[in-house]
C-alpha cells in the first residue's frame, strides 16, 4: 500500500487533510483517486489506513483505522554533522534516517567551506527535514528525524546530552572498538561528531574532550566526512540498538 506522510495536526478526527507536497505526489505522480485507500504516518509513530476522499492542491481523506508504526531503534541517536559543501548534507540526512537516526544537528566549524546568511541557513534546514521526511517514508519508518537549523559547532556540543558521546578524529585516539567496548551496555542514547571536509580544529577537538565527549579513531583509511557518520551509525546500531534484529512488524531491515 503506497505510504505518505503528514504532521498530527494535520488529524482532525477521522478526517486528514495532506499537505502541497504530498496532494501533488499522490495526484500528479501517483494519479491516485477517490476511494484510494494508502497508510499515512504522522511522524510520531502512528500509522493511519486513510480512505482518499478529494485529490488536488491539498488532498484529504477519511480515516479507517490506526496502528502503531514499526518500532523504533531502541537505542536514540543524535547525529552532530558539520556541514560540508554542496548537497553532501542531503545524502547524510538520507542515509542517517535509514540507518534510525532520532536527529540531526547541523554544525558550522571552523573548516566549513559554506558561508550563508541566517535566512539561507534556514531555507537548507527545511529542505534536509524534508529529505528526512521522504527518507522516513521509504524506509518505513513511523518516527521522522527532527533536523535541526544549523547553529555553531560550540553551541551544538552544548546543547547534546548522551549516554555516550562519540567524537571521530583522524588524530591521535583510541579506536573506535576500544571506545565501544569502554562504553558496555546497554546505552539508551548516543551521540556522534562528524567533522567537514579537512576535518575538525584542533581547538574544537578539545572543546569537545573537555565537553564529555570520548575521541575515537576509525583506523586505517580517512574516511569521507559524508562517509564516517553513516558508517559509525550502522556499528552503533548494530551493537546497541535494532540493525540486524527481527524486531517490529516489518521484520529484519532489509535493502530496497
Amino acid at each position: 500500500m503506497r505510504r505518505f506522510t503528514l504532521v498530527p495536526e494535520r488529524v482532525d478526527g477521522a478526517r486528514v487533510t495532506f499537505d502541497g507536497d504530498e496532494s501533488r505526489h499522490l495526484t500528479r505522480v501517483l494519479r491516485l483517486r477517490p476511494g484510494d485507500t494508502v497508510v499515512a504516518t504522522d511522524g510520531a509513530g502512528r500509522d493511519y489506513t486513510v480512505r482518499l476522499e478529494t485529490v488536488g492542491p491539498r488532498a484529504t481523506g477519511t480515516v479507517l483505522g490506526i496502528a502503531a508504526g514499526a518500532s523504533e531503534s531502541p537505542l536514540a541517536i543524535t547525529l552532530v554533522q558539520c556541514v560540508p559543501k554542496g548537497d553532501k548534507m542531503e545524502a547524510i540526512v538520507r542515509a542517517a534516517t535509514e540507518l534510525g537516526v532520532r536527529r540531526v544537528v547541523p554544525a558550522l566549524a571552523e573548516r566549513t567551506v559554506v558561508r550563508l546568511e541566517p535566512a539561507g541557513w534556514r531555507e537548507r534546514a527545511r529542505r534536509w527535514q524534508r529529505v528526512a521526511r521522504e527518507a522516513a517514508k521509504q524506509s518505513r519508518r513511523a518516527v521522522i528525524p527532527e533536523v535541526d537549523p544549523p547553529r555553531p559547532l560550540v553551541d551544538c556540543l552544548a546543547a547534546v546530552r548522551a549516554d555516550l558521546a562519540l567524537c571521530v578524529w583522524e588524530g591521535q585516539a583510541p579506536p573506535l572498538a576500544e571506545a565501544l567496548a569502554r562504553a558496555g551496555g546497554p546505552l539508551r542514547t548516543a551521540a556522534l561528531l562528524v567533522g567537514p571536509e579537512g576535518g575538525l580544529a584542533q581547538n574544537e577537538v578539545e572543546a569537545a574532550r573537555e565537553g564529555g565527549w570520548t575521541l575515537a579513531h576509525l583506523g586505517p583509511r580517512i574516511l569521507r566526512t559524508e562517509t564516517a557518520g553513516p558508517a559509525v551509525i550502522a556499528i552503533l546500531q548494530a551493537r546497541f540498538g535494532d540493525l540486524g534484529s527481527m524486531g517490529g512488524h516489518l521484520g529484519a531491515p532489509h535493502v530496497s
